[in-house]
């Protein structure tokens, strides 16, 4: 009786192994069925060029503000009634051009009261001296005489001055600006009347890093550019650098003169600046997107060739910049192709399918897209 209780409970157990066997089977044709359909790795599509040696002028940059070489808000000394307006609004004048004539008629009239009194002083004079010689009048009356009229001139050149004050003249050749100034406007001493700039050339005042100092002097080029002309250029030469050094900033501010022969460049506009300093020096030069910058150093990917392109990652040293380029000090030779789009997907060993159909910016003067 306990034999056969026996084989049952061992074919039950038999039952069961197979059972589980099977469950366990079909599991694992499952679990290899799903592996199966997982899709295989793709190449990832990337843009890459060539790392190519390129000459770098070295530079300083910085952004000014144009300033006229002579610039000034025009006003009157004294107060008077505007008789006449003699310019245009926006007008090119010369200088000692009258622009501004104010009301001098009373002025004028004393003017020549003084002039009829000089007259006579010069005559009275004249007579005493003859009568000096005569015997007639004493030296003192001569001395009196000739101190009345000296006295006289002088009350004469200052009205003088007076009537010429009533004249507002062009201090120097320029460009005026709008007015609001109108015939039979009263005019206090002071008022502002119109601005007068020249505008060719103009200056361009910057500031620049105390330790730049040493790459600074006169006559070195200037290239300035500016979004009002996008793509446009101009030169000019460092004039002026100042003695001091701004205890706040620690900047040293640097004059330039740019020539303005169109008189497109207008005092107060912004510009960018580049001070080109020592001699065109030659870089590995890669586009500013191809370097990945991390914490623990910048790295880029290069392109092995093979019968599939794959990528490996490399560290570089970067140098300085300019528009979209970067250089590269070391890390990779000149001829190696490197990644310059697309390393978000990428990591060492992935196989790469290189379109250049788009490329990133590589602009070394790169100019605004919007206009």
């Amino acid at each position: 009786m306990a034999s056969r209780t026996t084989k049952r409970m061992f074919i039950m157990l038999g039952i069961v192994a197979v059972l589980i066997a099977l469950l366990a089977l079909g599991k694992f044709l499952q679990i290899r069925k799903l592996i199966a359909s997982i899709p295989k790795p793709q190449a990832q599509v990337v843009t890459a060029l060539k790392a190519q040696m390129q000459d770098w002028q070295p530079q300083f940059n910085a952004v000014g503000s144009l300033v006229a070489v002579r610039g000034v808000e025009l006003a009157s000394e004294i107060a008077g009634l505007v008789r006449q307006v003699n310019f245009e609004s926006g007008q090119d004048v010369r200088a000692g051009a009258v622009l501004i004539q104010l009301n001098a008629d009373v002025e004028v009239a004393q003017q020549r009261s003084l002039q009829v009194a000089v007259d006579l002083a010069t005559k009275v004079l004249a007579r005493d001296r003859e009568q000096l010689s005569a015997k007639a009048v004493s030296q003192a009356q001569v001395d009196a005489d000739q101190a009345d009229l000296h006295a006289k001139q002088a009350s004469l050149a200052q009205q003088s001055a007076v009537v010429a004050k009533k004249t507002i003249r062009a201090p120097f050749s320029g460009r005026v600006g709008i007015t609001a100034v109108s015939p039979g406007q009263y005019l206090n001493a002071g008022d502002k009347i119109v601005t007068l700039q020249t505008l060719d050339p103009v200056h361009v005042d910057f500031n620049l890093p105390q330790r730049q100092i040493t790459g600074l002097r006169l006559g070195q080029r200037v290239t300035l550019s500016d979004d009002a002309f996008a793509g446009q250029s101009f030169e000019g030469k460092v004039t002026a650098i100042s003695p001091k050094v701004d205890p706040t900033t620690r900047n040293v501010q640097v004059e330039a003169t740019v020539a303005n022969p169109q008189r497109q460049l207008l005092p107060g506009m912004f510009a960018r600046v580049a001070v080109d300093t020592g001699a065109p020096q030659r870089y590995l030069t890669l586009p500013q997107t191809a370097i990945t910058y991390n914490p623990y150093g910048s790295t880029v990917f290069v392109v092995e060739p093979g019968a599939a392109l794959k990528v490996k990652q490399i560290f570089v040293t970067t140098g300085p910049t300019r528009g979209d380029q970067v250089a590269v000090l070391s890390g990779i030779t000149e001829g190696q192709q490197i990644v310059t789009s697309g390393q978000l997907k990428l990591k060492n060993g992935t196989e790469v399918v290189i379109d250049n159909s788009v490329q990133p910016a590589d602009n070394p003067k790169p100019t605004p897209q919007e206009k």
